[in-house]
């Protein structure tokens, strides 16, 4: 078995190919000068029950008609710099790379920003994407349409590198298919979609003996210290969820290839197809990634994916978000009596390119660096936890046991000493585990907790779904991290201190 561990970050790294991996590694981050920034969900969208998925017939399905995004008017895109800000934050908002910024805005520090200051993000495209349709929205989500799917059964049948590889991961070994697992949990990715991204990229399924450089970037990101299948899948996952986030907000329309072409997105694809898209952008020239996205080439994204596992279009989950659902009544996730301190507004449920989807918390007593916190987090709702480990709890509202099917609560930082146990039935109050900096990266002591609802990171400040704790309702800003908590014309405001402006004392309005 092959085993490799993942390296600590050499001194001699730039500051902003320093944060470009930390950024990849974290679901929330922010110590003073560095932003996680994500697609901006908080602003209308479309909702993705309008979209109409086809009905199965034969061996392969023909999409139906999707309604067509009308293209605004300019999408020649600039930026102003907010405080906190990188190059790496904003070129993955705006699916672009840090090089091109680098040189439209003639920078001579790119480690140097100010605030205030405007860049140009992009140029007028001289290309437009393909317009066929890869992928159901439903199959790019860890949604129901991966009820027991399994990784390990699936790739046993494969005699290729990757059941030989195994990778360290906060000091614990991973087989290849735990990595995929892993990652599929905490980005709310379909596994199908990283394997034939694997797959294509790389031929671990097939392919016994692969190039060294598709043994040391599986999925063709060549950076270096980017090796290795738990970094490279990150990448290709934080792809995904950006083009889809960026589809469904309306927000992503100029895409930029690693050669520096500049393309605009057809208005004629959807979310799920959007997501492949971005993911297949890194290394590639046009024609090369044209190809790769082609659904008749026999080595394309499309083709590969059949070759593994048939029709993607048969998993189809319709509708994936109904018009008429309903959230689920939560509670302030900390005990009734004490008052915790709202340090992060809106921002991305895991890394960049999902939807802001989480808010983070500190309790009352302001914390000392990354100890763990005496004060526990507890369940905002009744569930079933159907996932504990890495420093990530998952809290199963419709009690399946699966975490793909509808609401599912996600508390992150929880430290491994009296974490709540996978198969805890837990009541609304009951303790979930001690804030701290576990999962992910994390500078300082803090809860982040989220919702998903079949698989989709829902944003705080969804027009159909807001997040409401307690009356407490979540207000966003145009900039990850800022927002408010707003109930009964009271305000609280999200800031890294310890004032009354951010204090809120759960007080228990929910019965």
């Amino acid at each position: 078995m092959v085993l490799r561990q993942l390296r600590g970050f050499p001194l001699r790294f730039s500051v902003w190919r320093w944060l470009a991996l930390v950024i990849l590694l974290v679901a929330c981050t922010r110590p003073d000068g560095v932003d996680v920034e994500a697609w901006p969900l908080h602003e209308p969208v479309t909702p993705m029950s309008t979209i109409a998925f086809p009905v199965v017939s034969g061996l392969l399905t023909t999409p139906t008609p999707l309604p067509v995004r009308q293209v605004p008017e300019t999408i020649t895109v600039f930026h102003t710099v907010a405080r906190g800000e990188t190059l790496f934050s904003i070129a993955q908002r705006y699916a672009v790379t840090v090089d091109s910024l680098i040189a439209l805005n003639a920078l001579a520090n790119p480690d140097a920003l100010a605030v205030g200051q405007v860049l140009q993000v992009s140029q007028v495209p001289s290309r437009t994407a393909p317009a066929h349709r890869l992928l159901p929205d439903s199959e790019l989500v860890y949604g129901p349409g991966y009820v027991g799917f399994s990784v390990a059964e699936v790739t046993a049948r494969y005699s290729g590198w990757f059941n030989q590889y195994g990778e360290e991961i906060e000091g614990r070994w991973y087989s290849a298919s735990e990595v995929v697992e892993l990652v599929a949990r905490q980005y709310s990715v379909g596994p199908r979609v990283l394997l034939a991204l694997l797959e294509l990229r790389g031929g671990w399924l097939t392919n016994p003996a692969p190039s060294p450089e598709a043994r040391m970037y599986p999925l063709g990101y060549e950076r270096e210290y980017w090796d290795g299948l738990y970094l490279q899948l990150s990448l290709a996952a934080n792809g995904l969820n950006r083009g889809f986030y960026g589809w469904v907000n309306n927000s992503l329309w100029v895409v930029q290839l690693d050669s520096g072409e500049y393309v605009q997105l057809s208005s004629e694809i959807n979310a799920g197809t959007a997501g492949v898209q971005c993911a297949l952008l890194f290394g590639q020239t046009y024609d090369a990634w044209e190809a790769s996205l082609n659904p008749n080439d026999p080595q394309g994204f499309l083709m590969t994916y059949r070759t593994l596992f048939g029709d993607p279009f048969s998993y189809a989950v319709e509708p994936l978000l109904p018009l008429d659902g309903a959230t689920p009544l939560l509670a302030l996730p900390w005990p009734r009596g004490e008052t915790w301190y709202y340090t992060g507004g809106p921002h991305g449920g895991w890394d960049a390119g999902s939807a802001w989807a989480a808010l983070d918390f500190v309790p009352g007593t302001e914390p000392l660096g990354c100890t763990r916190a005496l004060q526990r987090a507890t369940a905002a709702a009744p569930g079933l936890i159907v996932y504990s480990d890495h420093g990530m709890v998952l809290q199963d509202l419709d009690g399946d046991g699966f975490a793909g099917t509808g609401w599912v609560l996600l508390y992150l930082h929880i430290a491994t000493e009296g974490r709540v146990p996978v198969g805890a039935a837990l009541q609304t109050g009951d303790p979930i585990g001690h804030p701290s900096c576990e999962g992910g990266v994390s500078y300082a002591t803090h809860l982040h907790f989220a919702r998903r609802f079949n698989g989709v990171w829902i944003a705080a400040e969804h027009p159909q779904w807001p997040l409401v704790m307690d009356g407490w309702r979540a207000g966003a800003t145009e900039r990850a991290y800022s927002g408010t908590l707003t109930r009964n014309g009271e305000v609280r405001t999200a800031c890294e201190c310890w004032e009354p402006t951010n204090a809120i004392q759960h007080t228990g309005l929910n019965p």
